[in-house]
């Protein structure tokens, strides 16, 4: 009796332990699993090859020219996140990247978001533009097509490799930080008439005038297995370029605080430029090296605070989202397609001019063609990922879209567009309407991309 007792009770608890180690192993099977691996590829051009911006010859190389990213795979897709360290990438140049990209991590275009970090010491390039140059013998070379296939197969090389080192993260970290005496704003008021101070700027009166509406804020995206930080991702509005026009390629303020940060901090680091057309670091930027220094000394400050106030929670979700911009087409006087068309033949016409209205044309003739845009969400952690040179109007009206989220935004995906202002700026004038390729009624479009990267369509 006593022994069939006690075998009865032997059967009930094992069966209670395998249901239990039964659920468990669901619950473990059920739950996703989230993994991260990081590539990086040096897309430097090479001396007297590829220009930087516009038509200007590498000499020298400062420090090199790097395409960083993440591949992160939710378990059943990838997704890819690249900043690039050059100026702009435009119409088949950008689609270029994001196809070798796509095809390196082994997933879909959608799935795949490239920003240029924007240093002006580095190429500005467009292969739709350059295409339509070639009509003319012996005008310079404005992109060298071969070497941008090779750079984005040596990048497609790099995303493929490190495939074999995913790894599992389950936390994701966010902090912030105010910057301190580097951003201000490039399109200042005064006396109702505007005043523009660019990236560097030598005269007292015009530095002395107000910050202005600029995002002080620069934010840290950090994943994480455990306590092991594996990638942060930094991003702030500021044009990053504190010398230019000079043949050196050079990654500039934010690669160089980029570089110290990490081999400070050990985890991956990546830097995103986000909308800040109208913002620069002329007030406090007298062009002088000592002066870019002190920037530099001030971002890697920032990130390192930003770092500092990090908080984590579970990774629990993770949601991907695309969303289509079609921009209108740009008609004032001017600017119509017959005019960069015009601008673009005239042998008479300054050689950066003819490159300029090249870029404007090869916008306009695809014009019909959406831009896509992305956003990675997880939890309550949004990445909008922007096309064109977007003004700061645009990051803060994505942080105020979701007042309770974390929200990070990187313009200058597709930078075919060239700036992308809100419709005000137009009558208020200055630089950045002028350099649109696209019309003055883009900003209802960028705005409802916007929610709907945010999924509140």
């Amino acid at each position: 009796m006593f022994r069939a007792l006690a075998r009865l009770m032997l059967v009930v608890i094992t069966a209670s332990l395998l249901a239990v180690l039964f659920t468990q192993s669901l619950s473990a099977a059920d739950a996703p699993q989230f993994r991260v691996t990081t590539f990086e590829s040096d897309v430097t051009p090479p001396v007297d090859g590829h220009p930087l911006i516009w038509l200007t010859p590498v000499k020298t190389v400062e420090s090199p020219l790097m395409a960083r990213g993440i591949v992160i795979d939710d378990g059943t897709r990838r997704y890819v996140l690249c900043a690039v360290d050059w100026c702009g990438l435009c119409n088949s140049s950008y689609e270029l990247f994001r196809s070798k990209l796509a095809a390196g991590a082994g997933t879909d275009v959608a799935n795949v978001a490239v920003q240029s970090v924007h240093p002006h010491t580095a190429p500005y390039t467009d292969g739709d533009a350059q295409k339509l140059l070639n009509q003319f013998e012996g005008f310079p070379m404005f992109v060298d097509l071969k070497f941008l296939d090779e750079a984005t197969d040596r990048l497609a090389s790099a995303v493929k490799a490190s495939l074999d080192k995913f790894q599992p993260f389950d936390r994701i970290g966010t902090g912030q930080a105010k910057v301190d005496r580097i951003a201000s704003s490039r399109r200042i008021m005064v006396d109702g008439k505007l005043v523009g101070r660019s990236s560097s700027c030598t005269d007292p009166a015009v530095r002395a005038l107000p910050e202005g509406r600029i995002d002080p804020y620069l934010k840290t995206i950090t994943l994480a297995r455990g306590d092991k930080p594996l990638v942060r991702m930094h991003y702030y509005a500021c044009h990053p370029q504190t010398r230019y026009g000079d043949p050196r390629a050079s990654s500039d303020m934010p690669g160089f605080a980029r570089k110290r940060v990490e081999e400070k901090d050990g985890a991956f680091q990546m830097y995103f430029d986000g909308c800040g057309g109208d913002v620069a670091m002329g007030k406090y930027n007298d062009r002088s090296w000592e002066a870019r220094d002190e920037l530099t000394n001030r971002m890697v400050a920032g990130m390192e605070a930003s770092i500092a106030s990090t908080k984590y929670v579970p990774v629990t979700s993770l949601a991907w989202r695309t969303a289509e911009v079609l921009l209108p087409e740009r008609t004032d006087p001017g600017n119509t397609l017959a005019d960069s068309r015009a601008l673009m033949n005239d042998p008479k016409a300054d050689k950066i001019a003819r490159v300029r209205a090249a870029v404007r044309t090869a916008f306009t003739e695809r014009i019909k063609r959406p831009i896509e845009c992305t956003s990675l969400q997880i939890g309550d952690v949004y990445i909008v990922n922007l096309c064109g040179e977007c003004l700061i109007e645009f990051q803060y009206f994505a942080q105020q879209a979701k007042p309770n989220a974390f929200v990070a935004v990187a313009a200058y995906g597709d930078v075919g567009p060239g700036y992308l202002c809100p419709e005000a700026a137009y009558a208020e004038g200055g630089y950045e309407p002028s350099a649109c390729n696209a019309g003055n009624k883009s900003e209802p479009v960028v705005k409802k991309a916007i929610l709907s990267l945010l999924g509140e369509k």
